[in-house]
């Protein structure tokens, strides 16, 4: 595709996307099904069976099925052929990420030496620093892991104060610091460490072998969930890091570690939907085995609520994380053949989603949340007993609100993100905003009875788009720079955001879908009941905005406009729902 076609990030709120641009997972190709079944399999022979003894913190036995996972070649799916992997694309990346998501902490463990432990050096590193460490790291040969955070630093990773002297020499960088909260730290080969050379403002990046003098390791942490990975402190003591293995330029560490973070979270919104998918299977599974008052709860239309509930948030996460790969892919072509680095190249092209990558993070991490609690409430007291994988998946689950860094701040990050890029000139963002803010009853685009499906679907979405816009011009007009400082408008807005890209995501999909199976009416009831529900929280995050930016004789005029843009049609959301559930059920198996 060419450059000046694809959206930019954040450009989706002022611009169309085709269904037949984007990628949606009916379309995996046999290899990339047989790389996902190659993990599941993988999961069920060594993972599962080995999880009781994992949750006791066993660091020697997750060390091994590591390396074995290595062996069989799955931790090189990312990494390019002339370092000794598979070279695969960002789709079938994260079809592996999503796959070994349902691995509960080995899937933990995994993913941080695949990617913040590993891709660092792919995409950062020189020639030598690439060819000592990444072919090991692709086989196992070596575990990685990334040491951003510290005590005092962890959302401002900046701050931290773990600092690196030259030597005398110059040979060496003399490095000394703490480290918390570093995921493999029990028992990894390579650490990604960053640290502020002498008096530096910014960080930079070293890689530092775990084995070298002065490098102590501290005792595990006791965690409320993922218990089977190795997370402690690593502490530096005058550590010698030779200068050669300084990661990137000097004073390059903090661009680098938000990078490395854009790639983190944008793999645990692919993550997630395999422990989402895994919970929603538990759970039908188990209302299709309990009976009450003598029949299966399956029958029971509370019961088909959740299911059903369970079913739409997965299905729509899964069909935005899969629209923002292929465009991650589309992009690293376009940049691998300008740019002599391919590496470098590679994280350019993941780094420019930054807004899509932060607000997958959010809406995936928070989806499963959802899903794992009604999986626990599905099975009564069961799911509050050890003996069920969901009490497991309800307490792995938390960290993801956390990982990568917290929700707060990506929420933050999505709408100031987007609007810094508007700034920078990128894409017209704030022409379009003004416009609608100034004749907001021009913008609504009505509803006609002869609209087919998805115009009329794609007219609702484009509304909700339009309130997000009007805040944005709003909110702007009124606080200035001092915007910043009003997060939980910016919250707001982002919420805006995450509701239309999921709801526009999902409807691309299904049409794509039906131009490749047919209509099947069960994923129209999923796309009906997600755009009502989201046009109803649009209207409330607008809402509160408006109430916290307007004059009361604006807000009067505005509130009126909102209206407006988040009307739906109508909706037999208890049927709709009914069906859903109604096919998992039939099913007893997460098939959607």
């Amino acid at each position: 595709m060419e450059k000046d076609k694809l959206i930019r990030s954040g450009e989706f709120l002022i611009k169309e996307t085709s269904a037949s641009d984007i990628f949606i997972p009916e379309e995996f190709n046999e290899e990339q099904k047989m790389i996902a079944q190659t993990c599941r399999d993988f999961l069920a022979a060594e993972v599962y069976p080995a999880i009781p003894q994992l949750e006791k913190g066993d660091r020697e036995l997750m060390k091994s099925i590591l390396k074995k996972s290595g062996e069989l070649g799955l931790m090189g799916i990312s990494v390019p052929e002339e370092y000794g992997g598979f070279g695969q694309s960002f789709v079938t990346q994260m079809f592996a990420a999503e796959t070994t998501g349902a691995g509960y902490s080995f899937s933990v463990a995994f993913m941080a030496h695949c990617g913040i432990g590993t891709m660092p050096i792919v995409y950062y590193g020189n020639e030598d620093q690439r060819q000592r460490y990444v072919p090991k790291l692709a086989t196992g040969e070596f575990l990685g892991a990334y040491c951003l955070t510290e005590p005092g630093a962890g959302s401002d990773a900046n701050s931290g104060k773990t600092n690196a002297r030259p030597s005398e020499d110059g040979k060496y960088y003399i490095l000394n610091g703490q480290k918390m909260w570093i995921t493999n730290a029990g028992f990894a080969d390579t650490l990604i460490v960053f640290a502020k050379v002498e008096n530096d403002r910014v960080l930079s990046a070293f890689i530092v072998e775990s084995s070298w003098p002065g490098v102590v390791i501290g005792a595990d942490e006791h965690k409320m969930g993922i218990k089977g990975s190795s997370t402690a402190q690593i502490f530096f003591n005058d550590v010698k890091v030779p200068a050669e293995n300084m990661l990137g330029k000097r004073g390059e560490g903090f661009r680098i570690a938000l990078s490395i973070l854009h790639m983190g979270r944008i793999k645990l919104g692919a993550n997630v939907l395999g422990a989402a998918k895994k919970s929603i299977t538990d759970s039908v599974k188990y209302a299709n085995e309990r009976k009450q008052f003598g029949v299966l709860i399956s029958s029971f239309g509370a019961i088909k609520y959740k299911l059903a509930e369970q079913v739409i948030r997965c299905y729509a996460a899964e069909s935005a994380v899969y629209r923002v790969s292929k465009d991650i892919d589309d992009m690293m072509e376009i940049l691998k053949a300008e740019m002599p680095d391919k590496g470098r190249a590679a994280i350019e092209a993941i780094s420019h989603y930054a807004v899509e990558a932060a607000l997958l993070k959010v809406a995936g991490s928070e989806m499963l949340d959802y899903v794992v609690d009604e999986a626990v409430q599905i099975h009564g007291g069961m799911g509050y007993s050890a003996e069920m994988d969901v009490e497991r998946s309800y307490r792995d689950s938390r960290i993801n609100r956390i990982f990568e860094g917290t929700n707060e701040i990506n929420r933050l990050l999505v709408s100031d993100t987007a609007m810094k890029r508007a700034m920078k000139g990128e894409f017209d963002l704030f022409g379009p905003a003004e416009k609608i803010y100034n004749n907001p009853d021009e913008s609504v685009e009505k509803l006609q009875d002869n609209d087919g499906y998805f115009n009329r679907k794609k007219k609702m979405i484009r509304n909700m788009k339009k309130a997000a816009l009007l805040c944005i011009h709003g909110a702007t007009k009124k606080f200035e720079k001092g915007l910043v400082n009003e997060q939980e408008v910016l919250n707001n807005i982002t919420d805006i955001m995450i509701d239309t890209y999921l709801a526009e995501s999902l409807a691309l999909r299904v049409e794509k879908r039906e131009g490749m199976k047919g209509t099947d009416p069960v994923y129209r009831d999923i796309i009906d009941v997600f755009v009502y529900d989201a046009a109803f929280r649009v209207r409330k995050n607008a809402s509160d905005a408006i109430c916290s930016f307007a004059s009361p004789d604006e807000a009067g005029r505005l509130l009126e406009a909102v209206e407006k843009f988040t009307r739906t049609d109508c909706l037999n959301v208890k049927d709709a729902r009914r069906r859903i559930a109604d096919k998992l059920i039939a099913d007893n198996d997460y098939k959607f």
